[in-house]
């Protein structure tokens, strides 16, 4: 199979007969094979019953439909793994991505060799309001990530390998950082094709501006895993050895001016009014915190097997 078109949607039942129509057009006017995977995000409105439709009378649609909403990083990585196309697109269901895109990102994945190819809606019909921060967080992600030639990073119309996105995980709210992810993975011919951006046709936007502020305390914690989540002694061990040693000498400097005190009969030195004694308590306790138990919960998290389990209410 040449292709699979990975769609996360939520609420979106106006818009996908069109957006179906769409792709099918431009799939048969080029001849790909191609299987079209939606992900029902717990819609409250009619979209089930809008694919059900649409699946009738297309056997290359499938559908995975979650039995409440859990995002689209859940959604993505239920399609991936689904997905059975030599390349994988993924798109929004809101008509802003245009399948047209689909041949050339295609022929760069399979002509120019790139494991990844990201969207960059260079020209958007977006409010200024969600387009200067959006500015602000893809130029801090391209510095903290290495990837300097991506201008969109959360562009939802994106090209992928098939070995890509069966070798990485998308949980939590990671979906705006699937490049960071593949290059962590290995995977580092990544690259940008400038696409078109639509208005929104139908309903409106999903996302509110909490999602910046998420967004780089997701961009931390991925960074913090990239260069210590295999190895979390080499920085909470350090973290830890420091605050040890910073107690370890206020313990030595109050022991010193006891001695002293006792053996002087002009100095007085009182352990609980001395702010070494304090000093020594608290770092000591934390460096053995940071030592021994700073990065345990992270790990447990990361490692837990119920993490990508979403309940699953029907699937066809």
């Amino acid at each position: 199979m040449d292709i699979s078109v990975v769609i996360p949607l939520y609420n979106e039942e106006e818009s996908l007969p069109e957006l179906t129509e769409w792709i099918e057009r431009v799939m048969d006017a080029n001849g790909f094979s191609y299987e079209i995977i939606f992900v029902n995000d717990g819609s409250s409105d009619r979209s089930l019953d809008v694919i059900k439709r649409l699946a009738a009378r297309n056997a290359a649609i499938h559908t995975v439909s979650f039995s409440r909403n859990y995002g689209k990083s859940p959604a993505l990585d239920t399609g991936f793994r689904r997905a059975k196309g030599d390349v994988v697109i993924t798109m929004d269901a809101d008509l802003q991505d245009s399948p047209d895109e689909i041949p050339e990102l295609y022929r760069m994945i399979t002509e120019e060799d790139y494991d990844l190819v990201s969207g960059w809606k260079k020209k958007r019909y977006d409010p200024l309001s969600k387009t200067i921060p959006t500015k602000l967080f893809n130029a801090t992600v391209r510095k903290v990530s290495g990837i300097k030639n991506l201008h969109d990073f959360n562009c939802g119309l994106k090209a992928y390998r098939n070995a890509v996105v069966k070798h990485i995980e998308v949980y939590g709210d990671m979906h705006r950082y699937i490049p960071y992810l593949a290059k962590n993975a290995g995977y580092k011919k990544i690259g940008e094709k400038v696409v078109h951006h639509q208005a929104r046709k139908y309903g409106t936007t999903k996302f509110g501006l909490d999602r910046f502020v998420n967004g780089y305390l997701d961009l931390g914690l991925l960074w913090f895993q990239s260069k210590f989540g295999i190895k979390p002694l080499h920085i909470f061990g350090l973290l830890g050895s420091l605050m040890f040693l910073i107690g370890f000498v206020a313990v030595v400097t109050v022991l010193v001016m006891k001695i002293v005190s006792m053996n002087s009969d002009t100095f007085h030195f009182y352990l609980t009014k001395s702010v070494y004694f304090y000093l020594s308590l608290v770092f000591m306790v934390l460096g053995v915190q940071f030592f021994c138990t700073g990065f345990i919960g992270e790990m447990i998290t990361r490692n837990s097997p119920e993490r990508n389990n979403y309940l699953i209410a029907e699937e066809f």
